[in-house]
């Protein structure tokens, strides 16, 4: 499916920056973007150019807050900027390997199903989870992260699951 509404790299950037992120995360969504963008380019019916703005914006939330609630706050705010609904659903549904319903009422989120659907949902967060700053680490060490994170929480173990759905369809393995 071709993109269209897509604001361009330079507008993602640009929103970035307006709502006040550090140049660290925007180091960080600029290696989220680039190493999804690969991914997504080894997949037939990805749309590579709504990956691109997806890793660019997904974590625009964090000009708010660092806590669990930055995919939300992030999928409001790009609402409120007018950029394309995909977009908005990438930042809500990136966080770890998505939040459930039953999840997100636990964490005090707006009711809700976060977790990722699309090909483009999906790519974004399976990459994020690769990249710590602007490094890329293995899925053994996001894994491992994750589960000492959440304390053994069950939501860990989706990671690697994501992970082996995106990254098998991509006939390619992560770092």
């Amino acid at each position: 499916m071709p993109s269209s509404n897509l604001p361009s790299s330079d507008r993602a950037l640009e929103l970035l920056q307006q709502s006040g992120c550090s140049e660290g995360l925007i180091r960080h969504v600029e290696a989220v973007s680039k190493y999804a963008v690969e991914v997504a380019e080894s997949l037939a019916d990805a749309d590579v150019a709504l990956v691109q703005i997806g890793g660019l914006l997904h974590d625009i939330g964090r000009c708010k807050t660092n806590g669990i609630a930055h995919g939300v706050i992030g999928g409001k705010l790009l609402r409120s900027f007018g950029v394309d609904e995909r977009v908005a659903k990438i930042a809500e549904k990136h966080v770890g390997a998505g939040i459930t319903e039953k999840e997100a009422v636990r964490l005090c989120l707006p009711p809700g199903n976060y977790v990722p659907e699309t090909l483009e949902e999906k790519i974004v967060a399976a990459v994020d989870n690769l990249i710590e700053g602007t490094q890329r680490v293995t899925i053994d060490k996001a894994e491992a992260d994750f589960h000492a994170k959440l304390n053994g929480n069950p939501a860990a173990t989706r990671i690697r699951s994501l992970h082996d759905e995106v990254f098998g369809s991509a006939k390619r393995s992560a770092p």
